[in-house]
């Protein structure tokens, strides 16, 4: 077996990459990874250079595969080492560059050790062996694998990497019949709450659409893309990702991207971009030509419980952050990212920060969950994914 460094992820075939990666997970498609790179949104300019690996027989068979970034930074990465970095900063010593296992700007949980229909645990632990080992050929300060699957965590553990634990709000189909069928399970001030956001959108006179990539022309991919951005400039940030970015997807990926339009007497007013496989719907980004009552919810969370009850989606992830979701349906659940650092004296304190974070994260569950909207008598509860 011998592992090769690729600087591009065009240098796999696309297909022998899918056969590794399967079906699963969109955002690891080669099609999705490739537009992050020919359009210049992941490159060394923007702080992401690829370091992708490939694992090979003696034949030349590509047996398994991770997908590898050298980052200069920590943005667009969602899970958080800014202290970490400081750290190093007060002791002269560089935490940049280090190596990240992600997709970029995605902080969606996905297989990061590709295994294929094998699923040869072996594998991937020489993957994380060479891994580790192009921290130091690299000069690099550590190695990050962010939301990893669960059924990963046994080998990131065993392979040296500590796991840290964090928490996302994700909705669960539960077999609803529709959208009435999952409001019946709420208590009733909150199955009213919700019914009254709906009802102030449909006051207003906004209809909305569903459009797959391959139905946007790009006269109207600009203008949801103008829509988004404006939304992020007013955060005080730019799009991780371009317009260009955007119509490769859609032209190579054009069943995998899917877009809600909010419209009023024809005109587009705001809009919801997601992304789906045969289970999951995710949503991505959102953005309005201005500010509307109840808009961000019915356009960001229910219209995506309604598409998922309607084409049999099991799960719903809307994205990081926001306990708003919560009296909405969507429930914590653990997500996860792994770490080793080159420098040992680094690690104890990293060590000890973790556990205490992790038994952080337990309570701030454990507390949230009892705010969720469900009836105390139903069986929907926080599932927190424990290893």
């Amino acid at each position: 077996m011998q592992v090769e460094i690729h600087n591009s992820i065009t240098e796999f075939d696309a297909r022998e990459w899918n056969n590794l990666a399967g079906n699963s997970f969109p955002f690891l498609k080669h099609e999705f990874l490739a537009a992050t790179e020919n359009t210049g949104c992941v490159s060394k300019a923007t702080g992401w250079s690829p370091k992708h690996l490939g694992l090979y027989d003696s034949d030349g068979k590509i047996r398994a595969a991770m997908p590898l970034y050298e980052k200069s930074h920590s943005w667009g990465e969602f899970v958080f080492d800014w202290s970490w970095a400081q750290a190093y900063q007060r002791v002269g010593i560089d935490y940049y560059p280090k190596l990240i296992s992600a997709v970029p700007f995605t902080p969606a949980p996905s297989s990061k050790l590709l295994l294929g229909p094998d699923n040869n645990q072996d594998f991937a632990k020489i993957l994380l062996t060479s891994a580790i080992q192009l921290v130091g050929d690299t000069d690099c300060s550590s190695l990050h694998v962010l939301f990893p699957k669960p059924d990963e965590l046994p080998v990131l553990r065993e392979s040296g990497l500590h796991l840290r634990k964090d928490c996302q709000f994700h909705w669960n189909n539960k077999g609803y019949r529709n959208f009435d069928t999952f409001l019946a399970k709420f208590s009733s001030a909150k199955r009213k709450k919700v019914k009254r956001e709906r009802r102030r959108v449909a006051e207003d006179g906004i209809t909305f659409r569903w459009l797959h990539g391959e139905d946007v022309d790009r006269g109207l991919w600009n203008d949801i893309y103008q829509m988004i951005s404006i939304t992020f400039l007013r955060r005080g940030a730019s799009p991780y990702f371009s317009l260009n970015f955007f119509l490769d997807v859609s032209k190579h990926l054009p069943r995998t991207i899917l877009l809600v339009l909010a419209e009023r007497k024809n005109t587009l007013i705001a809009v919801a971009m997601f992304y789906e496989s045969d289970d999951i719907l995710y949503g991505r980004y959102w953005g309005s030509d201005s500010h509307y009552h109840s808009l961000h919810f019915e356009t960001c969370y229910y219209q995506g419980i309604d598409y998922c009850i309607a084409n049999n989606k099991k799960i719903f992830e809307p994205g990081t952050q926001g306990e708003h979701k919560l009296s909405r349906g969507f429930l914590p659940t653990t997500t996860w990212s792994a770490h080793w650092l080159a420098r040992p004296e680094f690690y104890a304190a990293i060590c000890s920060y973790l556990s205490e974070e992790s038994r952080h994260i337990d309570r701030y569950i454990d507390v949230a969950a009892t705010h969720g909207p469900y009836r105390a008598d139903n069986s929907d509860t926080a599932d927190n994914m424990e290893q």
